[in-house]
Parts: structure tokens; C-alpha cells; sequence
């Protein structure tokens, strides 16, 4: 059950922001490699959580020279595994804020399923979604709300330092509202985020649960897709991420009609068959 009383102002809670560092895009292809909160609380900071976390496989340079995280910095980094217990608990009970929600919850949900952990109990909201409705600056990356609202940024692409500036887009925003309100945030970002928005495995349709069973044992499925020139027939996809996203799920494939990576929406899948 909820402790949060939506018609309460937001600053009476513990706020938390976070932000992952990935080795890709795509969740069940990529994992995180850095993952790093601040928690504020009553005017002031309460709580870091900062750590570099080792993959399964090594970082491609493409990743590498997005965030400067090497596969030597992360050598004896910990595992998630031993990791996402703590971070459950840094975040229990807080309003939590990232910056791209979507992508950071996804990523970071899907390690709480593996760890058979239950989801903590959380308020989302996402600084992009609330920034784009109340601040008004040249684009609404979070490098550019940095300069342009003269924020304290730090290192770029580093999951601490993104966790700060996040925080403080969050704080610069919610100046804008005449009722300072969880209820009033939730309005203005329109867009739902919950936890249970980003399962995988334990509160997915079946649909999803079938690519995901596909993509962890790397096997080709035939979908029949309502799209695209081969609308309605079926086509083999190699499935390698997938993306759940207020916009429309999505898995992101390897198509075996031109062998090119392609995004497939969810509900656009009309039928899957294992080849």
C-alpha cells in the first residue's frame, strides 16, 4: 500500500534521483555498468549511492566513448547482483526522478525481477517529461538544462553527477508550479511511470515474455507484423533488446528479410512462432 498522499506537497518526501550508465541501449543486450543516486530530504542531502558495476561481457568502444567507462574500470567492479539490495533500499519509500525515466527504469527493473526482489515502493517522475513542460530553454538534454539554468553539472555521462544536475532540473521545475503537489507533477508530466510498467518477466503480457525467452537463449522467432511490406505475413526476427516505454514497447531485432536491425513495436505483433 502507498504511503503517498498525492495532495501533499512533494517536498514533505524523501526525493531521490538516479541515473545507470549502460553498456548499450537495449535492456536484456546491454546491462548497467554504473549506476548512481543522491537523496535529498527536508532542504538538504541525506544520502549518495554510487558504484561502477562489472558486465557480463566486455563494452564495445561505441559505448565506451559515450560515458568514458573502460572495461579496465570496471574489471573488479562489483556485480549487480550484489548491488541491487542496497539500491532497492537507498530507494524505498522516496519520490524517484531520472532523467529519461523510461530508460533508467527499465534497466534497473529488470535486475530486481533477476534478484526476485519485489519492486519498492516508489512515486516516478521523469525531469526530461516535467522540464519540457515547464522550463523553456534550447533543447531539454540534461547538458543543456545544465548550461542554460546554470546548474552545477560535473562530469558528463557519469551516473552520480547526472543523478546531481537531475535533481537539481527536478528542483528548478517544480518552482514553475502554483501548487507544489504530487498530484500537480503527476498532471504536469502526463505520462505514467510505475515500476510494474517495466516488468519483464513476472508482469509482462505473454507476447513479451516469449521475446524475452527468445533473446536470453539467442534464438530466431517468425512474427507476423502488422506493418512494414511484409504487413500481415510471416517474417523471421532475431530479437536481441527489449524496450518497455509510455510511447509503445518495443523489440529491437535483427530482421531476417534484409538482416537489419529494426525496431518492432509490441502491439504491432499480430503472432510469434519459435522457429
Amino acid at each position: 500500500m502507498s504511503l503517498f498522499n498525492e495532495l501533499s506537497l512533494w517536498s514533505e518526501y524523501p526525493i531521490v534521483a538516479f541515473d545507470t550508465e549502460t553498456s548499450g541501449p537495449y535492456p536484456l543486450e546491454s546491462e548497467i555498468v554504473e549506476l548512481g543516486a543522491v537523496k535529498w530530504h527536508q532542504g538538504k542531502i541525506i544520502g549518495q549511492f554510487q558504484t561502477l558495476l562489472k558486465p557480463s561481457k566486455p563494452m564495445l568502444q561505441d559505448n565506451i566513448n559515450i560515458h568514458g567507462i573502460t572495461n579496465e574500470m570496471v574489471a573488479d567492479a562489483p556485480l549487480m547482483k550484489d548491488q541491487i539490495v542496497p539500491f532497492c533500499e537507498f530507494i524505498q519509500d522516496s519520490i524517484l526522478i531520472a532523467h529519461h525515466a523510461p530508460f533508467d527504469l527499465g534497466f534497473v527493473a529488470i535486475e530486481i525481477e533477476k534478484a526476485g526482489l519485489v519492486f519498492p515502493n516508489n512515486v516516478h517522475f521523469c525531469s526530461s517529461l516535467i522540464s519540457r513542460a515547464l522550463l523553456h530553454t534550447t533543447n531539454h538534454k540534461l547538458q543543456t538544462l545544465v548550461k542554460e539554468l546554470n546548474l552545477v553539472g560535473g562530469d558528463a555521462h557519469r551516473a552520480y553527477d547526472d543523478a546531481y544536475a537531475c535533481l537539481q532540473v527536478f528542483f528548478k521545475a517544480a518552482e514553475k508550479l502554483d501548487v507544489a503537489s504530487i498530484e500537480k507533477l503527476k498532471a504536469v508530466q502526463a505520462k505514467k511511470l510505475a515500476w510494474s510498467d517495466y516488468s519483464l518477466f513476472n508482469k509482462s503480457s505473454e507476447t513479451i515474455k516469449s521475446i524475452v525467452d527468445a533473446i536470453q537463449k539467442n534464438k530466431t522467432i517468425q512474427i507476423v507484423y502488422e506493418g512494414g511490406q511484409s504487413k500481415n505475413k510471416l517474417r523471421p526476427i532475431t530479437p536481441k533488446g527489449i524496450v518497455r516505454n509510455p510511447d509503445g514497447d518495443y523489440v529491437h531485432a535483427e530482421c531476417g528479410l534484409d538482416n537489419q536491425r529494426k525496431r518492432f513495436y509490441i502491439s504491432k505483433i499480430l503472432d510469434i512462432e519459435l522457429v
